[in-house]
């Protein structure tokens, strides 16, 4: 594999402007060597899906007061929402997400998703790249010797579709539990295959890209003149430094002026072209807007989007799912009513466009809440990796379809377990990629793509 560089956040000088490689969209970082790496792998399976979006809910959703109710549960399990119908007949969906429920045909769900993993960064991890983290820790830190993410993981294998548009696209935020989740990065598959990371709020009136805006001074022509200038001064550089992130100058900088003058990058965070009446569907908030973003990027060649509930896994004033203190006040009051208004349109959106039958949507915590209420103060539900839910829509999934069963409790599955590598080997799979392939660390040793095996019985 080729060395690896991280881009520092454009700035709008006249040394940015010569040294085009630097472009950074707040914690983007695009390749250093830009030759995009294959995988090893045998004949691939033929692709179902050519676009992922991922929605991750952090913090961990409450499998038991969302799609897989246990109404005959004894008290202090089965909790207070009801069951209502839903678009598949003896299929019910709670009452606080009746718009999903008019979807819920399109969707499969996977009831019986376990793992052993209690800790948010830890399992966080687990849920972000399908590989088991050496430790069950809160304490657990990127670094090479961990996997990459999904998205990471598609990018290696496939590359980008086009000049100028990244294969991986990750907002609004990063998972945060007093340090950075690890599993949101390409790790030791280098900064070439890093998500294309922004901070800027896709519900904010003024939201932009400034770093993927030429200032109005400098036009096109004057742009490619300071370009070549750029590259002459490269060349003197690399005279004088032989470092193979250095070496990488060249690559970095056609790959940054690439999507610096990418009008089809540009117009895809261009919201306020989508109507009024959408866009309000999609609800006004960051998350809303986030996910009509992700149908704008997919439409335009993207093919991995990860987006991410919030900054937070929930509590002191984040919008995540960790509901220890107050679940069901947390679930009714803001959890449920976001999700059903955003979801649901963002899959009839892809619907009516003609992307869902290519597009997966991955409805995914990293892990589920516990049978038992009464974590902490007696209203909440605690961690609880041992059976959760997770829902997955397009890209060929059978609509309709129940994989998988929790027990009478929803505390363990009772049919068709599968961890989070075998949502994984799903992913790729569907994309077209053999997921047991192999991947290279950064010694060149050869490491499983995922341990897992695709979940094909949710397949037409």
């Amino acid at each position: 594999m080729m060395g690896c560089r991280n881009f520092h956040q454009l700035q709008h000088d006249r040394r940015a402007l010569l040294r085009l490689g630097a472009l950074g969209i707040g914690g983007l970082s695009l390749a250093n060597a830009l030759g995009w790496n294959k995988v090893a792998r045998a004949s691939p399976p033929a692709p179902r899906a050519k676009s992922i979006i991922f929605l991750h809910q952090c913090g961990g959703p409450s499998h038991i007061d969302t799609f897989d109710l246990k109404p005959h549960a004894p008290d202090g399990i089965r909790g207070e929402f009801r069951p209502i119908s839903s678009s598949i007949p003896g299929v019910p969906i709670c009452e606080h997400l009746p718009k999903w429920g008019e979807t819920l045909h399109l969707w499969g769900q996977i009831r019986s998703v376990r793992h052993n993993m209690k800790n948010h960064n830890s399992a966080g991890y687990y849920c972000l790249t399908g590989h088991a983290p050496p430790s069950d820790d809160i304490r657990l830190r990127d670094t090479l010797d961990l996997f990459p993410s999904y998205g990471s993981t598609v990018a290696h294998a496939l590359g980008p579709t086009s000049p100028g548009i990244p294969p991986f696209v990750a907002y609004p935020h990063i998972v945060r539990d007093g340090s950075i989740t690890p599993g949101q990065h390409a790790s030791f598959l280098g900064k070439s295959c890093d998500p294309f990371f922004f901070q800027g709020d896709p519900n904010s009136n003024s939201f932009r890209l400034p770093e993927l805006h030429v200032p109005a001074n400098i036009g096109l022509e004057r742009l490619v003149r300071r370009r070549e200038l750029a590259q002459w001064i490269d060349e003197h550089q690399r005279m004088a430094d032989r470092m193979a992130e250095v070496r990488g100058w060249s690559e970095l900088q056609q790959q940054a002026f690439s999507m610096l003058t990418s009008p089809t990058l540009k117009n895809a965070f261009s919201l306020d072209e989508e109507s009024d009446s959408l866009r309000d569907a999609y609800g006004r908030t960051t998350y809303g807007q986030s996910c009509l973003l992700a149908r704008r990027l997919i439409e335009r060649g993207v093919r991995f989007v990860t987006v991410y509930f919030s900054s937070g896994i929930g509590g002191n004033g984040s919008d995540g799912w960790d509901t220890h203190q107050e679940n069901f006040k947390d679930l009714r009051s803001r959890l449920l009513p976001a999700t059903d208004l955003t979801v649901p349109t963002l899959i009839r959106d892809l619907q009516s466009r003609g992307l869902l039958e290519e597009t997966i949507v991955l409805w995914m915590g990293e892990f589920g809440r516990g049978p038992k209420i009464g974590d902490r103060d007696g209203k909440g539900r605690g961690h609880w990796p041992e059976c959760y839910t997770v829902m997955i829509a397009g890209g060929g999934i059978r609509g309709g379809t129940v994989f998988g069963a929790s027990d009478d409790q929803g505390a363990y599955p009772v049919e068709n377990p599968v961890g989070p590598e075998d949502i994984a080997a799903t992913l790729y799979w569907a994309m077209g990629i053999d997921p047991h392939s192999e991947i290279y660390d950064t010694q060149n040793r050869p490491l499983p793509m995922t341990p897992g095996n695709p979940i094909q019985a949710l397949f037409t």
